[in-house]
């Protein structure tokens, strides 16, 4: 091969792109990752101020990480079991679910959990566990079926579930005979979603919840300590990742994908492409709907997105608050429903929820500060946003006084939650700043700002999520949006499931079983003061994009 010739091509380097193109390394293959942004992992990534603040952008917590995790085994297949720490949070309450009158702290397990809310809701305890237990159910089923276990099924859900699977949450807490307080504490954990009860599928709630169940951690370092690590493999095996790269088209000939055009006009040859891009784009932008079925084209097209998110950045003094471990989903009412109907009604003149996080605390790397996020959900319409267009990224938002307004009006009224959960923070605070949906949209390009793909309502759940492999020869998907799940471990599942699918080797399976594919005297000996943000950097950089993402 020359130079420029490449066996595959990975656009995006975000968490399933990075991972597919590791374990397409490892069996073999040559790999070009191609990154818009300056730094590889997506929501992985983190971002420093002042060259010592240190702030996640999405890595809050991991499912499946457990000696027994999917997510675990996938980067063991790699060989990188001895360069990613995965730190249990406390199994006792890893989540605390806090309303005005009441606080659920989550542990590990399904019967712990439902008799947690049971006894904060004792004269719902028959609903309550009517409702748990088909999670419970349907999430072992998901579990099932995307191990490929051939083990014999639990009850089949036709016949344990009082209403079908694919209902959203809210038919099955209406069945159930919930109130608005027990739909509040089971339904607390809706941003790792995006969605509200009458959204979501029941599906979609199970998988998130069940996998939280089985343990929650948080990698020591960081989240970029996993797109590091992923890179690590992709070069020791000859690959490249490419940063500032920003892919104008995939480019298709008459036997399928040929390749990718570059906006600064480069043309890069591989008779298999991997998008990592956002859907929707990935259809009809990078490829184009004329070289899919009508149909496929046109059900891009349709799909929806959840309510994206807003964040506030702080750095706090180290005696400002106790460490905090564990993360807090705080709410000012016991009736989640008014909040979400509020939010698709385009409000959000005060947050009424939040979601509150210290990586630092969680990660080990305590030194002289905390760092936390506060996250809340924002609206879909853009207007909110001083009239952006999702269809341009040249909107020049930043400079618009509304745009500007309505950030600052978010940082107040966040910071103001911050208090009320921690407690006063004046005079405590080393750095603060806001990111907006429109500043996610910058860095990972994605649909509306929505970090999770594709709404995980019915018609989007489950097997109904866009496959691996498509009608394009040599074109294949990876990312929140597909069969794979959305969140941090879907996508690594799913980078895993996309390889196996290139290969034809059972890829997922042979890692869950303890198979260690990658070489580890390949992978690079970590200097001393080795940095996984500088090394997320790629090993190469195109210095010259016309375009490249910007802060917000």
């Amino acid at each position: 091969m020359t130079k420029e010739e490449f066996d595959a091509i990975v656009v995006g380097g975000g968490q399933g792109g990075l991972t597919c193109a590791a374990y397409l390394a490892v069996t073999g293959r040559r790999v070009l990752v191609l990154e818009q942004h300056t730094v590889a992992g997506g929501d992985v990534q983190v971002f420093r101020r002042r060259g010592r603040f240190e702030f996640d952008v999405g890595t809050h917590y991991l499912s499946d990480c457990g000696p027994d995790g999917v997510m675990r085994r996938a980067y063991e297949g790699l060989g990188l079991g001895d360069r990613i720490t995965f730190r249990e949070m406390d199994p006792d309450g890893f989540d605390r679910i806090v309303l005005p009158d009441a606080e659920l702290r989550v542990p590990v397990g399904w019967e712990a959990y439902r008799e947690r809310v049971v006894a904060l809701v004792p004269d719902e305890a028959d609903g309550v566990r009517q409702f748990v237990d088909l999670c419970a159910n349907a999430h072992a089923h998901t579990r099932r079926a995307l191990l490929g276990s051939q083990d014999p099924d639990p009850r089949p859900l036709s016949r344990q579930a009082p209403l079908r699977t694919a209902a959203t949450v809210d038919a099955a807490m209406r069945k159930a005979g919930l109130s608005h307080r027990a739909r509040t504490l089971l339904a607390g954990q809706a941003g790792n979603y995006g969605l509200g009860p009458t959204e979501v599928s029941v599906l979609a709630h199970a998988a998130m919840l069940g996998s939280y169940l089985q343990g929650a951690h948080y990698p020591e370092g960081g989240g970029q300590m996993l797109a590091a690590g992923l890179m690590e493999v992709i070069e020791a095996y000859g690959g490249e990742v490419r940063t500032r790269s920003l892919v104008e088209r995939i480019t298709v000939g008459d036997g399928g994908v040929s390749g990718v055009r570059l906006v600064d006009g480069e043309v890069l040859r591989a008779p298999i492409v991997v998008s990592n891009a956002d859907y929707r784009r990935t259809v009809r932008d990078l490829v184009g709907a004329e070289h899919f079925p009508a149909a496929y084209a046109q059900r891009a097209d349709r799909s929806t997105t959840g309510l994206p998110l807003a964040t506030l950045y702080l750095a706090l003094k180290r005696g400002a608050m106790p460490p905090l471990s564990t993360n807090i989903w705080w709410y000012d009412t016991d009736d989640i429903d008014a909040i979400f109907d509020e939010l698709y009604g385009g409000q959000l003149d005060v947050p009424r929820c939040a979601f509150i996080s210290s990586g630092s605390a969680k990660g080990g790397t305590w030194a002289d500060h905390h760092t936390v996020e506060v996250l809340t959900a924002c609206p879909r319409e853009w207007g909110a946003w001083a009239g952006g267009d999702e269809s341009t990224m040249d909107y020049g938002y930043r400079r618009d006084p509304a745009y500007q307004a309505q950030k600052t009006r978010l940082d107040e009224t966040l910071f103001g939650i911050a208090e009320r959960v921690l407690g006063p923070l004046e005079g405590m605070v080393l750095h603060r700043e806001v990111a907006t949906p429109m500043t996610h949209m910058r860095y990972v390009r994605s649909s509306g700002g929505f970090p999770y793909g594709i709404a995980a309502v019915p018609r989007q759940s489950g097997g109904l999520r866009p496959s691996h492999e498509t009608a394009v020869p040599g074109l294949f998907l990876v990312g929140v949006s597909t069969v794979s799940g959305f969140g941090i471990s879907g996508a690594t599942i799913g980078g895993v499931r996309c390889a196996a699918a290139i290969t034809g080797e059972p890829l997922l399976a042979e890692a869950y079983a303890g198979k260690v594919l990658g070489d580890t005297a390949r992978l690079p000996a970590r200097p001393d003061g080795w940095d996984p943000l500088l090394a997320s950097r790629g090993s190469r950089v195109n210095r010259h994009p016309r375009r490249v993402a910007r802060a917000g």
